[in-house]
């Protein structure tokens, strides 16, 4: 899945659009994340349609959520459903391919799943600085108190949001620039472009054809 400074970056950007209440619209595009913090599988909270399956079904929200689109913390929740169902459909493919990742001088390496995560998480953390930096993003959310939110979504424990804040402040924090291993920041910064457009148009459409 993206790493939470790219879930961050794109819906700040997104919400240059939708002029949004920006603390719970950001504190919604991380908190499906607060499932790996508690012990739970991502099944629930990323609304996947089965074992393996790592790309949100998108419908299953809208069928549930959708009339509550108008609350900025739902509307967060979907920008990150959104762009893990990107993330998988269009970015991820590029650097995975049957086990094997493609590393930026474009040789392959066959790698266990594990291996592959942990090569794509050694870069979110190479990365995040800069991104940070590109996007102007407002960390305030790590630091303050936290908005009031409304118990919307049931598949999530809203009362553990405080840990998932924590996380991923110190995540934050303990970033570095080095060596990027396989994902280039160019392509990231595409990504990110390329998902608020998609986003937002999506958005578009859901919110005008009612």
């Amino acid at each position: 899945m993206a790493s939470t400074v790219i879930h961050l970056a794109i819906a700040n950007e997104v919400n240059k659009k939708l002029n949004r209440d920006n603390r719970k619209l950001l504190l919604g595009s991380i908190a499906p994340d607060i499932s790996k913090l508690i012990g739970e599988e991502k099944k629930k909270s990323h609304f996947l349609s089965g074992v393996g399956i790592d790309t949100p079904n998108l419908d299953w929200f809208l069928i549930r959520y959708k009339q509550y689109l108008n609350d900025d913390f739902v509307m967060g929740y979907y920008i990150h459903l959104y762009t893990d169902y990107l993330w998988y459909k269009y970015f991820i493919s590029d650097i995975i391919f049957n086990d094997y990742i493609i590393k930026l001088d474009g040789t392959k390496v066959k790698c266990t799943k594990y291996m592959i995560s942990k090569y794509i998480y050694n870069d979110y953390t190479n990365l995040n600085i800069q991104l940070i930096n590109d996007y102007n993003l407002d960390l305030k959310i790590f630091y303050e108190e936290l908005p009031k939110i409304d118990n919307i979504i049931k598949e999530i424990p809203l009362d553990k949001l405080y840990i998932l804040v924590e996380q991923a402040g110190v995540i934050i924090e303990n970033s570095k620039k080095t060596k990027e291993y396989i994902i280039n920041i160019d392509n990231i910064r595409q990504f990110i472009n390329k998902s608020v457009e998609l986003i937002i148009s999506n958005i578009n459409d859901l919110m005008n054809c009612d």
